[in-house]
């Protein structure tokens, strides 16, 4: 078994590393550092035509942190996956210590799409992400970094860029830049719920295209 804490799970975040397991049955979890970091330029986000097409469908309702624990699951839920049992708990504890938070993404009353992560002073830690419906995790993502400009945030780490973050606007940086971000970013306040209710798709659309 893991001897993490919570508390060592947010110190390690603070020094730019985060934990892994190499798969869903292993215990043991092991610190990530990687050379080049993704990130998420908050200011150049954009939605796109066709992914405000189906937000505005109706198809989709959002919510934010209503299903924590199933949007973990919900991204370990494949073939393979670095979130065991032992990732799953800790998270879920940073979760009731109001340090990490989920969007979800319904279809009527099933949960079909979401992402979570950490935060810490103006950071968002990106963790995963998952959609069992076309464009769910696009959704997820538009409604995510929407409440964190309107939270204050100004770092939103993405860990890995790959081509489909890369498709979706990440962005990969050193580790030196990385680390000069972060420092920045724990040293300012934001607030995940200061955005307030979850606000309308015609909303998110807008300010996406105003600060884009």
């Amino acid at each position: 078994m893991s001897d993490l804490t919570p508390e060592m799970l947010l110190a390690g975040y603070a020094e730019g590393i985060f934990p892994m397991a190499e798969h869903r049955e292993d215990d043991a979890v092991f610190w990530v550092n990687p050379q080049m970091r993704g990130v998420f330029p908050l200011e150049l986000f954009h939605v796109s035509r066709s992914l405000a097409k189906r937000m505005r469908s109706g198809q989709f309702t959002v919510t934010t942190d209503h299903a924590f624990a199933q949007v973990v699951s919900g991204c370990a839920d494949r073939a393979e996956t670095w979130i065991s049992g032992t990732i799953l708990d800790l998270y879920c504890e940073l979760f009731r210590l109001k340090h990490a938070h989920s969007i979800e993404v319904w279809e009527g009353a099933e949960l079909v799409g979401g992402v979570y992560g950490v935060t810490l002073g103006a950071a968002f830690f990106g963790e995963s992400m998952f959609s069992r419906r076309t464009d769910a995790s696009k959704v997820a993502l538009a409604y995510l970094v929407d409440r964190l400009k309107a939270g204050g945030f100004i770092l939103f780490d993405a860990q890995f860029q790959t081509a489909h973050l890369r498709s979706l606007g990440a962005i990969e940086i050193s580790r030196a830049a990385y680390r000069r971000q972060l420092a920045a970013a724990l040293e300012t306040s934001a607030d995940f719920h200061r955005q307030g209710p979850i606000p309308s798709a015609q909303g998110v659309i807008q300010r996406s295209t105003q600060t884009s």
